[in-house]
This record gives structure tokens, C-alpha cells and sequence, in this order.
């Protein structure tokens, strides 16, 4: 399940199945019993693994979150448990691995961040024909050369000399991806400090800067895949 396809409920007690007790809905484990709590929250995979809704997340301390709650959610732990119990294990490791999947990269991170704060999905703009402003020039100048290519590569032109053509054209989107990973690590460390202190306009500004990051970093993705396939029907690897 994709980070924006969960929606989110805001709800703030969970009932525990096993003894009735309300708990946080924010709890793997009844305060009351002790015992695993149905999965009765869907949307924050951050407030899930105990952390911050932040985009700087260090990777050993992910790992340790995920590792423990593997442990303490597995369901062989469940064996001879309730029904209840065996299911609310059964959810909640599940939801585990898609929160550990979703936060440890970068990039779905963000889109997961962008759901859970109301933003459009990235997703929903995928494939559309219109070009990103700030990737204009690059994809015209692309486009351009890669139908040239095409042209020469039909009429027999020597392979290897248009693996370096196309070797070169992909240098300045190779350039631009890695200068929209910089504005993405730029725009998460400033979103991680507006988050306690910045106004709800400066954050809605971000939020909104590192989608438009996003949409041109994937846009930029396909660029790169584009070539790739052109470098296959050359019988090389662009790059």
C-alpha cells in the first residue's frame, strides 16, 4: 500500500478488545492488560515508530524502532492468543513494514508527509504531458537531440558514436537531478525547523515548495529512463 493511498483517521481512543479499557490511540499495547490493541489508527507513519513529523530522519535509530516493534508485534509471538489478538498482531506488523518502507527513502518520505499534511498526491500528476517550468530547456534541448538519434541510428549510423552523443545529453539532466537532491535536502532541513517554530503559512510554503521539488525530480526520473531505453535499442548503457 502506497504512503498517500492511506487515509487518515483522526480518532483519539482506541477500546481494547481484550479488557475494554479505552487507550491513546497513539498505543501498541493496552495500558490496562498489556495486551496488542487492534490497529484502529491509519495515516501517520511517523507518529507509528514514535518519531517526529520529520523529513531528517536518522537511519540506525529507524532500524532500532522497526526492529523492536518486528519483535513485539510478531506473530508467532500470537500463537495461542485471542483471535483478536492474533489479527491486531497480524495489522500492525503489516503496517509496520509499510511505514518502514515508506520512511527509510528519502524521496517517499516526502510523499508521505505531503498525504498526511492534506497535500495532492505527487501520484496523481504522474504522466501528465505538461513539462515543469524550471525543466523547459532541458527537455526541449533533449528531446531535440534524442529524435536526431533516432534518426541516425535508423539510417545506420555508427552505434558508438551515438552512445556519446547520447552519453552527452544526459549530463545536463544528470546535472539537474542532482541539484534537485540538494533543494530537496534543503527544503526537508527547513521544514524540520519551521515545524515547532514556523507559522502554519511558512510551512504550507514549503510543503508546497517540496512538492513542486518532487514533481520535477520525478519528471526528471523518466528523463533519465527515457534515455536508458534508447541506450538499450544502441546496445550499451548511457552513463
Amino acid at each position: 500500500m502506497t504512503p498517500d493511498a492511506i487515509p487518515v483517521h483522526h480518532v483519539s481512543t482506541l477500546e481494547c478488545r481484550s479488557c475494554g479499557a479505552g487507550a491513546p490511540v497513539d498505543e501498541h499495547f493496552c495500558p490496562q492488560c498489556s495486551r496488542i490493541l487492534a490497529l484502529g489508527r491509519h495515516g501517520d507513519y511517523f507518529t507509528f515508530l514514535g518519531l517526529p513529523r520529520k523529513l531528517t530522519i536518522d537511519p540506525p535509530e529507524l532500524e532500532r524502532r522497526f526492529r523492536d516493534l518486528s519483535r513485539q508485534f510478531h506473530p508467532d509471538y500470537y500463537y495461542n492468543a485471542t483471535p483478536s489478538e492474533r489479527i491486531a498482531s497480524l495489522e500492525r506488523s503489516s503496517y509496520l513494514n509499510d511505514a518502514y518502507r515508506a520512511l527509510r527513502n528519502p524521496a517517499t518520505r516526502v510523499e508521505h508527509l505531503l498525504a498526511i499534511e492534506g497535500l495532492p498526491s505527487v501520484k496523481s500528476e504522474e504522466g501528465a504531458a505538461k513539462v515543469p517550468p524550471g525543466l523547459l530547456e532541458e527537455v526541449f534541448a533533449l528531446n531535440e537531440e534524442l529524435d536526431e538519434i533516432r534518426e541516425a541510428r535508423e539510417a545506420g549510423g555508427d552505434a558508438a558514436a551515438l552512445r556519446s552523443r547520447l552519453d552527452a545529453a544526459r549530463t545536463p539532466i544528470d546535472e539537474k537531478r542532482a541539484s534537485h537532491e540538494r533543494e530537496l535536502e534543503a527544503l526537508s532541513a527547513q521544514w524540520d525547523g519551521l515545524l515547532e517554530t514556523g507559522s502554519p503559512e511558512e510551512r504550507h510554503a514549503t510543503l508546497d515548495a517540496l512538492r513542486e521539488r518532487l514533481l520535477e525530480r520525478n519528471y526528471i526520473n523518466n528523463l533519465l529512463a527515457t534515455i536508458e531505453r534508447e541506450a538499450a535499442s544502441l546496445g550499451g548503457r548511457a552513463g
